[in-house]
């Protein structure tokens, strides 16, 4: 059953007299314990996508569903903070706080409260992810490019949500540790029961998902 859900997706902007649509009758359904993703090119309308599925904007015509739910009656707000996790390209960390500190930061906000010392979870995320208490404990900026990224997925993990969304997680790191990466969120989805959800465009990710998909002129289709 499809956790996340997608239906009659539009999205355009105004160009004069014209309408200029980035997507177009847009339908998309997501599962837990599925490794997602969506290729396209720049400018082929992929990360407007992912905002719509994150409640970052919403849609000029049709909805978006979380456990058949349109995000629009839960709360653009509500559903960013409990129920959905976003990685960014440019990871978006707070640079003056250390890793662990940037970690516990949406711990703070969600309502999915764990039974435990905050802390104690975010070094334990962040050595599963692959970040020793060494590491850790240093300011974000002092940290590698693919260490920051794996930063930045501990702190998605941090809240307990089904759905992980993430926006050309790798666009900014080398070949070996991108497939660190993609490793990773191949265990989030088979090993946690995640719904884990890459925008990209690398072929050699979209061919390692279990389900990927093409966004091209605004069209969504499976990608063979």
């Amino acid at each position: 059953m499809a956790i996340l859900k997608a239906r009659k997706l539009d999205y355009f902007y105004q160009d004069g007299d014209k309408l200029r649509y980035i997507l177009k009758d847009t339908n998309i359904d997501f599962e837990k314990g599925t490794f997602y993703t969506i290729l396209g090119q720049s400018g082929s309308g992929k990360t407007t996508l992912l905002s719509l599925l994150g409640g970052l904007d919403s849609p000029k015509k049709g909805a978006i569903y979380y456990e058949n739910k349109n995000i629009k009656e839960i709360g653009y707000e509500n559903y960013r903070r409990n129920d959905i996790s976003i990685i960014f390209q440019h990871y978006n960390l707070i640079p003056y706080l250390t890793g662990v500190e940037n970690v516990m930061v949406p711990m703070a906000i969600t309502e999915n409260k764990l039974p435990t010392d905050n802390t104690k979870v975010a070094y334990n995320l962040l050595d599963y992810i692959g970040i020793g208490k060494d590491k850790s404990s240093r300011i974000v900026n002092q940290l590698s490019g693919g260490e920051q990224q794996r930063v930045a997925i501990a702190r998605a993990l941090a809240t307990n949500v089904d759905i992980i969304l993430a926006d050309e997680p790798t666009g900014n790191l080398d070949e070996e540790m991108e497939q660190e990466i993609v490793k990773i969120f191949k265990t989030l989805a088979h090993e946690h029961n995640k719904c884990v959800i890459v925008v990209t465009h690398s072929q050699e990710i979209a061919q390692q998902s279990d389900k990927a998909f093409l966004l091209k002129k605004g069209v969504l289709k499976d990608y063979e």
